[in-house]
C-alpha cells in the first residue's frame, strides 16, 4: 500500500513539473493548484517534495528541478520579497537545507544560513518570541506569536549546530519557552496565536486566526505543535518537550473522528459538509513519527502512537489519496487554509501533500525529511 501511494506521488510531482515548469502551487478553491511565481510562505513544501521524490528514485530531474529552483529562493531573500513573516524555515528547510542534505550544495547551505540571518531579525528582544507577521511595530501584530513557529525555529537551531553561534540557539530555545507556556493550554491542546504588549512582553491573552473561535483547537495548530515540540527535543535533548509534543499528539488523537482524519477544528460542530483538514492528520503523522524515534520501547505511548499513525495513514491513502486519479495535481483530498475565511476549505494543501510524502517515506525508506540534518 505505502509503495503504490509513494510512486503514485512521485508520478504526480513528475507531471507537474512537466505542465508548470519553474512555477509554484497556490491554493484555490477549484479542486486544483494555481501555478505561478514565489510569493507565499508555502514554496518550500513543494521543492521539498521534489526532493523528496529525488531521494526516492534517484531520477535526476528532481534534483535538476529543485537545484533549478533555488536561484528564486536566491533571489527572494535578496530582494527581501515577501518575506515579512516568520515562515522562513517553511520555506528554506526543504528547499535550501534539503539541497545541502541531499545533494552537499553548499550554495544551498549558505542560503538556508542567509535564511536564518533573516527569521533573526523577526526576534523581538522586548517580549523574548519571534513575530509572527508583519513588520515590527505592525499595529495588529506587533505583539503576535502563533503556533506554527515552532516549525520554523529549526532553521535557527541548526543554524547553531553550523556556526556555534550563541544567539542563534538562545532565540530558539526563548522562543519555544514562549510557546510551550502561552500557546500550549493545561488540556494539552493549543491556541493559535497569543498576544503579548509589544513594548514590554506582558501577556495579553490567546486566540485564533484559522481556527473556529479564539478558546477552540485548530487542528493544523495542534499537529504543528506535535511535530515542533519533538523537533526542538531532537535539538536540545530537553525532556519537558518531548512531553509536550506526546502530550499534543495524544491530544490529537483522543478527539479524531471514526476514520482518524481530522476535522479542521476539534471545537466545530460536525455536520454534513463540515470541513476536514487532512494536512493536520499527515502533519501530526510525521510528528508522531519523529516522536517515535526518541521514546523508549517500554514507554507505553509507543504503542499508541505507532497505533495512530498506522490507523491515519491507511485512511489517508485509502480514502483521500488521489491513487488511480492520474490527471490530478495533488495528493490526498480534503485538506483546508483558512476555512472561517473562505480561503482553501476543501481543497488540495501542498504543505499536506508533502507531510503525506514525508509520512511514506518515513514508514519505508527511513527518510525524514529536512528539519534537521542526518547522522
Amino acid at each position: 500500500m505505502w509503495e503504490q501511494a509513494i510512486m503514485d506521488a512521485v508520478e504526480k510531482t513528475k507531471r507537474n513539473i512537466g505542465l508548470f515548469p519553474m512555477k509554484f502551487p497556490h491554493i484555490t478553491a477549484e479542486k486544483r493548484y494555481e501555478w505561478g511565481e514565489s510569493n507565499d510562505w508555502i514554496e518550500g513544501f513543494y521543492t521539498g517534495m521534489i526532493w523528496l521524490c529525488y531521494e526516492y528514485t534517484k531520477d535526476p530531474l528532481f534534483r535538476d528541478t529543485a537545484i533549478a529552483q533555488l536561484e528564486d529562493y536566491k533571489a527572494r531573500l535578496e530582494e527581501k520579497r515577501h518575506l515579512d513573516h516568520h515562515d522562513i524555515g517553511f520555506l528554506y528547510l526543504p528547499s535550501a537545507l534539503a539541497s545541502w542534505i541531499v545533494d552537499e550544495h553548499k550554495e544551498g547551505k549558505q542560503l538556508a544560513l542567509k535564511a536564518a540571518d533573516h527569521l533573526m531579525l523577526r526576534w523581538r528582544e522586548e517580549g523574548q518570541y519571534i513575530q509572527a507577521w508583519g513588520r515590527k511595530g505592525d499595529e495588529k501584530n506587533g505583539g503576535r506569536i502563533i503556533i506554527d513557529c515552532m516549525m520554523n525555529i529549526p532553521l535557527l537551531y541548526w543554524a547553531y549546530d553550523q556556526t556555534g553561534d550563541e544567539s542563534y540557539k538562545r532565540v530558539a530555545v526563548a522562543h519555544a519557552e514562549k510557546s510551550r507556556r502561552y500557546l500550549m493550554r493545561g488540556d494539552d491542546s493549543s491556541y493559535h496565536t497569543f498576544y503579548f504588549q509589544p513594548s514590554d512582553g506582558k501577556p495579553i491573552g490567546g486566540g485564533t486566526h484559522q481556527g473556529y473561535h479564539d478558546g477552540s483547537t485548530w487542528t493544523r495548530g495542534q499537529a504543528w505543535a506535535i511535530y515542533g515540540f519533538a523537533l526542538s527535543y531532537r535539538y536540545t535533548r530537553d525532556l519537558k518537550y518531548l512531553e509536550t509534543a506526546v502530550r499534543a499528539a495524544r491530544y490529537f488523537n483522543e478527539h479524531l473522528p471514526e476514520d482518524h482524519v481530522a476535522y479542521w477544528d476539534f471545537d466545530v460542530s460536525i455536520e454534513a459538509g463540515t470541513p476536514r483538514d487532512s494536512s493536520a492528520s499527515a502533519i501530526a503523522a510525521c510528528g508522531m513519527l519523529e516522536i517515535l524515534e526518541h521514546l523508549e520501547e517500554e514507554d507505553g505511548n509507543k504503542g499508541l502512537l505507532t497505533d495512530a499513525v498506522e490507523k491515519s495513514m491507511i485512511s489517508l491513502v485509502n480514502h483521500y489519496s488521489t491513487i488511480g486519479e492520474a490527471a490530478e495535481e495533488g495528493l490526498i483530498k480534503h485538506g483546508s487554509y483558512y476555512v472561517r475565511g473562505g480561503i482553501g476549505p476543501d481543497d488540495y494543501m501542498i504543505w499536506g501533500d508533502y507531510y503525506y510524502l514525508e509520512a511514506l517515506l518515513r514508514l519505508t525508506e527511513g527518510i525524514p525529511g529536512y528539519w534537521y540534518e542526518r547522522g
